[in-house]
């Protein structure tokens, strides 16, 4: 049976090319939010190092899929969130929320493009705001790009990397997987802990 949190059988059964897709869903689609992404890289990465797939192959596609959605995330905020928002104020929406999201974006625009690659369910949505905030294509563009880079060299080659030191660990790949998913969710729950307070 395959388990939405058996990264390693989930790559197994979908291979390069559903990597591929999975991460491109993730990174921009808004109904990718609830895919795995940090995991699935770390555990693509090991995999890597043993064989499974070139290494190269993976970064690079995994790169290009990973800043494509940016764009497509930041396009489709850009072309119909202001619709969304524009319509009267109801339960769900208020005219004062795209005038904030825009003045974020004005404002942290920058590294939260670049943070949000760490942060599960903000990295599928950060783009689709940043549209909607209407950042400006050039700046969105340059850190869509470093976000992208970062986010893919940095979690792939430490899975590649352990396969390398560790290569026992195939048989904890699942807890070393739920660890990294709990580690990438402090960041948005520490931010959350502070606007709270």
């Amino acid at each position: 049976m395959l388990h939405i949190f058996d990264v390693k059988t989930i790559i197994e059964t979908v291979g390069l090319l559903g990597i591929f897709v999975i991460v491109f869903c993730e990174s921009g689609l808004f109904f990718g939010f609830f895919l795995p992404g940090d995991s699935l890289l770390f555990t693509a990465g090991f995999l890597a190092y043993q064989g499974l797939f070139p290494i190269q192959e993976l970064l690079l596609g995994v790169l290009l899929c990973a800043i494509l959605a940016g764009y497509v995330g930041y396009w489709f905020g850009l072309r119909v969130g202001p619709k969304i928002f524009n319509r009267e104020d109801s339960f769900f929406f208020r005219q004062k929320y795209l005038e904030e999201t825009k003045k974020f974006y004005e404002k942290y625009g920058n590294k939260t493009v670049v943070l949000a690659r760490f942060v599960p369910v903000i990295r599928t949505f950060s783009p689709i705001f940043a549209g909607v905030g209407e950042m400006n294509f050039r700046k969105f563009s340059f850190y869509n790009i470093i976000g992208g880079l970062a986010w893919t060299f940095l979690i792939t080659l430490t899975g590649y990397f352990l396969g390398r030191v560790f290569p026992q660990a195939t048989s904890y790949l699942f807890p070393i997987a739920l660890i990294i998913i709990f580690l990438s969710l402090l960041p948005g729950v520490w931010e959350w802990y502070k606007n709270r307070k």
